[in-house]
C-alpha cells in the first residue's frame, strides 16, 4: 500500500500484508487453545506450571465471546463464509460479530457491498440465514 493512500477498513483498504494473511474467527482460536491446552496437560505432572497467564486469559476471552462452540459447526461456518467471496478480516468480523441482519452486517463491515459480491440485501440475508442455521442446529 502506498505512503499516500490512507488505510480504510471500511472500503476494504487496510494494507496488502493483512488482506493477504489468514485469519481466525475466535472460535477457531478457541479450539486451537483448547487443543494445546489438554496436550499441555497430558504431558505434565503439574499443569498449572505449563500454562502461563497470559494463555490462560485468552483462552478465557476466545471461549466467552466464540458465537460456535462445536468443531463442525466452526468448519461450516468457514465453509458457508467462504463461498461469498469475503477477504479473511471480513469473513472474520462476520463469523466472531454474527449480525442477524443485513443491515447490521452493512454496518460492520462497510466493504462487504463493495467488488460486486453482494448485489442487494437478500444475498447478505441468505449468507446470515445460512449462519443461523447452523447455529440453531449446533
Amino acid at each position: 500500500m502506498s505512503g499516500e493512500e490512507e488505510e480504510n477498513a471500511a472500503e476494504l483498504k487496510i494494507g496488502d500484508e493483512f488482506l493477504k494473511a489468514k485469519c481466525l474467527m475466535n472460535c477457531e482460536v478457541a479450539l486451537i487453545l483448547e487443543h494445546k491446552y489438554e496436550q499441555l496437560q497430558q504431558t505434565s505432572e503439574d499443569p498449572l506450571n505449563q500454562v502461563s497467564q497470559v494463555f490462560e486469559k485468552s483462552l478465557q476471552y476466545v471461549k466467552r465471546f466464540s458465537r460456535y462452540k462445536n468443531p463442525d459447526a466452526v468448519r461450516q461456518v468457514r465453509e458457508v463464509l467462504s463461498r461469498y467471496q469475503l477477504a479473511e478480516f471480513e469473513l472474520c468480523v462476520l463469523g466472531n460479530l454474527c449480525p442477524e441482519t443485513a443491515e447490521e452486517a452493512m454496518a460492520m463491515v462497510p466493504s462487504i457491498t463493495t467488488k460486486g459480491r453482494f448485489q442487494d440485501d437478500y444475498a447478505i440475508d441468505k449468507m446470515l440465514n445460512d449462519l443461523s442455521m447452523i447455529k440453531k442446529f449446533e
